[in-house]
């Protein structure tokens, strides 16, 4: 028996270009003579759900459940069924006819949100502005019907996710498995068509699901499900992100109604032991990194040594075979990063396997994907882009790393130089100082037009308590050598990091503040800080000055835990104001502004002096720039 592997993206991840997991494996299985095929079910779903007929479906099912939310859209939902198909193909092609089409001032319904559009949002001259114009009116259009959707006919959907808030910390099964056992939604039911369709075209024995986020999970779940009760001689697979992270503990037997093996960590040796198993090749004694039923309990097969597929002798991902003109390109906010993540065509891709700094406190340093650290060759990875261009005809790189090494982005754009192989690329980095103006500039020769990373708490003593290995004044400084070389920076952002006081946070947007207004970064965003079970806050929490209080663990996932700060301020009230300044230097505006303006209760004074991010600056003036 020769296994037919099926690979599986359930709704929903990113709708403008494909999640790599399922081309990383193709391509590792292909190359060991297996037969492999593989759908995004995510992009599948969504392009049959906007459309004029299905659209039709979604109002009669709206009437039939008595559900009246957004009674604007359903007076107008002619004009929504007629405007649909060509808002969906504008978004998959863009041009420039049907763009001022949708900007004529009949074509559109005026729903909830269009009838709120920003209207002094400055658009670039000629047809990119005209574009970008009408892609946020269509952007907003499809909004509305999403919104229409969630309200009154499925209350799970959502563009980059399903059902996350029953996935998200549960540490039970019980709510997933309640959820399992009610009628199918039509949302569900049209991808359960989808599946069977995929299923019937590729015939497999194995069909294997990644599930990166937990806004991927209950979809995986309701398609295993139907396998099971439709195609019950084929045999079902979950990795991904999600069990990697949350089910290390899985004890309850529950979830194996619908799967037959979850793996952990990198899917390439676990996978090829499973065909083996499901080949009758070897036994299941044999698996590695593996969570099976035997005997109604859940047992962990690992056999030692694992198998282990170093990444630099891997193959490239292919992505063929996946529907590449579906794709759309949204434009909700006109942030430049996240325009980024929603808008244009990537083709990811690892320089490298896991992290080399792999210290930060907050992060799952001990989990594989972050502490198995494995590099490769410049000249492999171009070899990998010049196949990937030719599989997808994208020119997009997208450098999926948890913290690309500057020795590599270095070797690698010479490479590319070299080669003469034109690509636009960008990539998760650490400020660190070997980002000197040099290396910023040749990486911006060779492609690079964008790097995220990691600024966190704005504060000296919470970056070394957190390991972070930079302080301000060296994010400021390289932070410089990138914008310099026309390379936009992206900053993250935390705030409530244990023991984190107010004086600390309102000093933290003051740097964030001053950031922006020097132009080091033009981008950002504020996470809250959340406690992880795998970091080494989670492990040690006494040692961060916190207590872990919570959720108890029931036999499911692990991941998220609740925590009291007893030295740190209430962290929560200060959401809202960092966000409201934050979109305010986003847009160029509010930099004169004092810090109490985004608040409406009384915060201290920042320590900071206002030229403080200007000092680190001063004694850069050299002949480099």
């Amino acid at each position: 028996m020769q296994s037919k592997v099926l690979f599986i993206t359930p709704p929903f991840t990113q709708l403008n270009t494909a999640y790599p997991a399922s081309a990383y494996l193709k391509g590792f299985l292909e190359a060991q003579e297996i037969s492999v095929a593989h759908s995004d079910l995510s992009i599948e779903l969504f392009t049959s759900i906007f459309t004029g007929d299905f659209l039709q479906t979604v109002f009669q099912e709206a009437d039939a459940l008595e559900n009246y939310h957004y009674p604007k859209v359903r007076k107008m939902k002619a004009l929504y069924i007629s405007r649909v198909d060509v808002v969906i193909k504008f978004l998959q092609k863009q041009d420039i006819i049907t763009a001022h089409k949708i900007l004529e001032s009949d074509f559109l319904p005026l729903g909830h949100r269009l009838v709120n559009v920003n209207t002094d949002i400055k658009w670039e001259a000629g047809d990119i502005g005209i574009i970008d114009k009408a892609k946020h009116y269509a952007t907003l259009f499809i909004e509305e019907i999403g919104d229409f959707i969630q309200a009154n006919v499925d209350e799970f959907f959502a563009f980059t996710k399903y059902a996350e808030q029953i996935a998200t910390s549960a540490s039970s099964f019980d709510q997933i498995d309640e959820f399992l056992s009610y009628q199918p939604t039509i949302i569900e039911e049209q991808m359960l068509d989808i599946l069977v369709a995929k299923i019937e075209t590729h015939k497999p024995n194995l069909v294997c699901f990644t599930i990166p986020f937990p806004g991927n999970l209950f979809a995986a779940l309701r398609c295993a499900q139907f396998i099971k009760q439709l195609f019950p001689d084929i045999y079902v697979a979950f990795g991904g992100g999600y069990c990697n992270t949350e089910l290390r503990s899985l004890s309850d037997p529950r979830i194996f109604e619908f799967v037959d093996f979850i793996t952990l960590d990198d899917g390439e040796g676990p996978l090829l032991k499973i065909v083996r198993f499901i080949d009758g090749n070897s036994n299941s004694n044999e698996l590695e990194r593996t969570y099976v039923l035997e005997n109604e309990q859940v047992v962990y097969k690992n056999k030692i040594p694992n198998t282990i597929f170093h990444h630099k002798n891997l193959p490239a991902p292919n992505y063929s075979g996946l529907p590449f003109h579906k794709y759309v390109s949204f434009l909700d906010v006109v942030n430049p990063m996240h325009r980024m993540w929603t808008d244009a065509r990537w083709n990811k891709l690892t320089i490298s396997h896991g992290c080399y700094w792999k210290q930060c406190s907050f992060c799952d340093v001990n989990l594989d994907y972050i502490g198995n650290y494995q590099n490769t060759t410049a000249e492999d990875l171009v070899n990998k882009i010049e196949k990937i261009i030719k599989d997808t005809g994208i020119t997009g790189f997208h450098f999926v790393d948890e913290a690309a090494p500057p020795k590599m982005l270095r070797a690698l754009s010479n490479a590319l130089i070299k080669r003469n192989v034109k690509i636009t690329w960008w990539t998760n980095i650490r400020f660190e100082k070997t980002f000197d103006f040099e290396l910023c500039k040749l990486m911006a020769a060779s492609g690079c037009i964008a790097v995220t990373g990691g600024l966190e708490v704005a504060s000296d003593r919470l970056l070394a308590k957190m390991k972070k290995g930079v302080d301000i004044a060296q994010v400021t400084r390289v932070t410089h050598h990138f914008s310099k070389n026309n390379i936009m920076v992206h900053a993250y952002l935390m705030y409530g990091f244990p023991t984190q006081t107010e004086q600390e946070t309102i000093d933290s947007l003051e740097v964030v503040r001053q950031l922006f207004e020097k132009n080091c970064i033009q981008s950002a965003f504020w996470h809250l800080f959340t406690t992880t079970v795998h970091s080494p806050i989670g492990k040690n929490p006494e040692a961060f000055g916190i207590q872990i209080t919570g959720p108890a663990f029931e036999g499911f996932a692990q991941n998220d835990l609740y925590h009291e700060d007893p030295q740190g301020a209430n962290h929560t009230k200060y959401t809202k104001g960092l966000n409201l300044a934050l979109h305010n230097y986003l847009n160029k505006a509010g930099y004169n502004k004092e810090l109490q303006h985004w608040f409406n209760f009384s915060i201290p004074k920042t320590n900071h002096p206002k030229d403080l991010i200007e000092s680190f600056l001063s004694p850069m003036a050299t002949t480099t720039e």
